[in-house]
């Protein structure tokens, strides 16, 4: 972590701290504090970071799972995250998610929003959405169906009751299906998908929410070749429109796709560079990639 880097978090853990000496709410979320961006839906980043952890530690019954992360993504950047198994890798994504709350550190979207402050489907309406390994769409619904709903859910039951697609929503829905490889595909049964087209479908759903940061777990496991290629020019598509934290383990796609890679290990970031530099560096090697 850089000195001015280090400073900021400083400075705003401060302003945390200083916000939770004040009157709070049901949950201990002090009352007002980081709600104005999540209000007007937008997540400040004058300090050129959409997520930063500093100092974050979890234990599960005396196995420290998390220990002293820290870490930065930038706007608009694709991070991949590798690691050995029981590195760290979805703990820190159920932190920053809000299914996991951290014994100690600090975890802010943006420059202002503390998602420790927010329970798990807050954070989603913040504009974080995260895809598990393994795809879940509705299989009885049609493509164009599953987009649909994804767009009604982000705006609530009782909206959703009334909601239909004006002429821009529909033509966004369009250019999202030639995105997500599946313009082809729209009336087809989400069941009668591939694994891959499955993994695409989930992945537009996200995306019909417009957030601002995505979070994904093994995108490429169990794809083909030719999916998986084109699982990396999708994800070179989002890039610079949203940024994209990637755990994955196929090396072939991360060097298709990522310009930093970040290693974890026993849970904290162990290495952190190019591609062919923590390939290169011995410690990864001796407990990630072996010889």
């Amino acid at each position: 972590m850089t000195p001015d880097l280090m400073e900021e978090g400083a400075q705003r853990l401060a302003k945390v701290k200083s916000a939770r000496s004040g009157n709070t709410e049901s949950g201990g979320r002090a009352a007002g504090f980081s709600r104005v961006a999540a209000a007007e839906g937008e997540v400040d980043i004058t300090h050129g970071r959409i997520l930063y952890l500093e100092g974050v530690s979890v234990s599960f019954d005396g196995f420290k799972a998390i220990n002293n992360l820290s870490l930065d993504i930038a706007p608009g950047e694709l991070r991949c995250i590798i690691g050995p198994n029981g590195a760290g890798k979805t703990t820190m994504m159920d932190i920053i998610t809000g299914k996991t709350r951290p014994d100690a550190g600090t975890v802010f979207f943006g420059s202002t929003i503390d998602l420790l402050r927010y329970k798990e489907p807050e954070i989603a309406q913040l504009g974080i959405g995260r895809k598990f390994q393994k795809p879940t769409v509705f299989e009885k619904l049609t493509v164009f169906e599953n987009l649909e709903l994804a767009l009604k859910t982000h705006k609530g039951v009782r909206a959703s009751m009334f909601f239909k697609l004006d002429s821009t929503q529909s033509d966004r829905l369009a250019d999202l299906l030639h995105t997500i490889h599946l313009p082809d595909s729209v009336n087809r049964l989400a069941g009668n998908l591939s694994h891959g087209q499955k993994q695409w479908l989930e992945i537009g759903m996200l995306l019909m929410q417009d957030p601002k940061l995505l979070l994904l777990d093994e995108p490429v496991a169990g794809m083909t070749d030719e999916e998986t290629a084109r699982t990396a020019e999708l994800f070179l598509t989002l890039k610079g429109k949203h940024s994209l934290m990637v755990v994955e383990h196929d090396m072939s796609f991360i060097r298709a796709i990522s310009d930093i890679v970040t290693v974890l290990c026993d849970g904290s970031v162990l290495a952190q560079g190019t591609l062919d530099q923590v390939q290169a560096d011995e410690r990864v090697i001796e407990v990630y990639l072996g010889r």
